[in-house]
């Protein structure tokens, strides 16, 4: 019997867009790959589900949606008589397929904690580059484009710049899955609204209220989402569990984990030794992973990382105050020896339990602008193009300050 041909150009149901169509069968077969099934066990916002509930979608999700928003796009400037050719499209679709391949477990955890020193964008590109070997090379112009050096300007901006297509997919597809209403912006009119002009990446003057609307979502999605006390306190939370493996590991203290999590407990990984066999034990590493450790390290003898991991499994979460103000010295120094005397550990150890950091949320950076197209064919920043002035305000940093201890 025959093998039937396997059928590649595969249509997704997403809830967000409806049917997603794979365009070719190179993009399929990335889709496939080991590498990027992974995204299917990292979630997009980390512990965000413990506050908002619906909050499961993972970078699978994000990325898929990603890749449809840029058919779109491309379909927009090609009948806008902006020339694309058939290999920038398909640079295009797998750069945004791509581009979150390098996150770790729980998104942004692991990159304070247990692998220092190199950044998910960079573990990114690894991933690209080893993908580019087992495909002949047929990734070349991808990773041209993502790395932002392609001598056409405009497809760089489409990757990464104040208005991309990440954005587009994250604000909307976080907006839904969370239910922060605020959040859904119109990324079909923006991508309608979208034009080329001397090489920049350009939205048309009538396209501006749904720029500023896009803007001051970012914003409410900021502080209501991703800057959500809960959500900040349980990250960090997520955060110390690691460091104290990692302490232990270091010291050679015997830990519950699967060979991939192991792998990186127990050896020192910075961007100089990230070899070919670390990425390939970083593809193995997820949020599975993480959390069933997690789950193991609430019976172990260590009285810090059991409590610690007691907490964020069972929910019982530290308290969080945010203000905009730094901490006084004397404040946190009181707190940090409460919590030694209350459960028997040196000052060194109260201070997984007793912390303070910042954040910091800025809307609009006026040094990458968003340049709107006037009917006279001029471009002018969005920030003095819009009648809106609380946009100005936007390009300011907000800075703020959050303490973290024991109810």
């Amino acid at each position: 019997m025959k093998n039937k041909k396997h059928n590649k150009l595969k249509i997704l149901n997403d809830p967000i867009y409806g049917f997603i169509q794979i365009p070719n069968t190179l993009v399929f077969d990335l889709i496939e790959h080991r590498y990027f099934q992974r995204l299917r066990r990292i979630t997009q916002m980390g512990f965000s589900n413990l506050v908002y509930p619906g909050a499961n979608h993972t970078r699978f999700h994000h990325a898929i949606g990603c890749m449809h928003l840029m058919q779109k796009a491309v379909r927009v400037l090609r009948f806008k008589q902006v020339r694309i050719s058939e290999e920038e499209e398909n640079g295009l679709y797998i750069a945004i397929l791509l581009h979150d391949i390098g996150h770790g477990a729980f998104s942004h955890a692991l990159e304070h904690s247990i692998v220092n020193g190199i950044s998910h964008e960079e573990i990114s590109l690894k991933f690209m580059k080893k993908l580019n070997d087992e495909f002949n090379g047929k990734l070349d112009l991808a990773i041209e484009i993502f790395e932002g050096k392609y001598h056409r300007k405009f497809l760089c901006k489409l990757i990464s710049s104040q208005l991309d297509i990440d954005r587009l997919d994250y604000l909307k597809r976080d907006s839904f899955y969370t239910g922060v209403t605020e959040g859904n912006i119109s990324s079909d009119r923006l991508i309608a609204m979208m034009n080329v002009k001397d090489d920049e990446l350009v939205i048309e003057g009538k396209g501006i209220y749904s720029v500023e609307n896009f803007l001051i979502a970012r914003r409410l999605m900021y502080w209501q989402v991703y800057l959500h006390k809960t959500g900040l306190v349980a990250e960090n939370m997520l955060v110390n569990v690691l460091k104290r493996a990692k302490e232990l590991a270091d010291k050679g203290v015997e830990l519950f984990a699967s060979t991939s999590l192991r792998y990186f407990l127990y050896k020192k990984i910075s961007q100089d030794n990230f070899t070919d066999e670390t990425l390939e034990m970083f593809s193995k590493l997820d949020d599975y992973d993480v959390m069933s450790a997690i789950k193991e390290w609430t019976n172990h003898s260590d009285k810090i990382l059991s409590l610690l991991s007691k907490m964020i499994v069972d929910r019982k979460l530290l308290r969080i105050e945010i203000q905009q103000k730094e901490f006084e010295a004397a404040e946190l120094n009181k707190k940090i020896n409460k919590v030694s005397k209350k459960l028997e550990l040196s000052e060194n150890e109260a201070k997984y339990f007793v912390f303070t950091k910042k954040i910091e949320n800025q809307a609009y950076q006026q040094e990458k602008p968003i340049f709107i197209l006037n009917k006279k064919g001029k471009l002018r920043d969005i920030a003095k193009a819009s009648d809106q002035l609380n946009l100005q305000a936007l390009t300011n940093p907000v800075i703020k300050y959050f303490i973290c201890y024991p109810k």
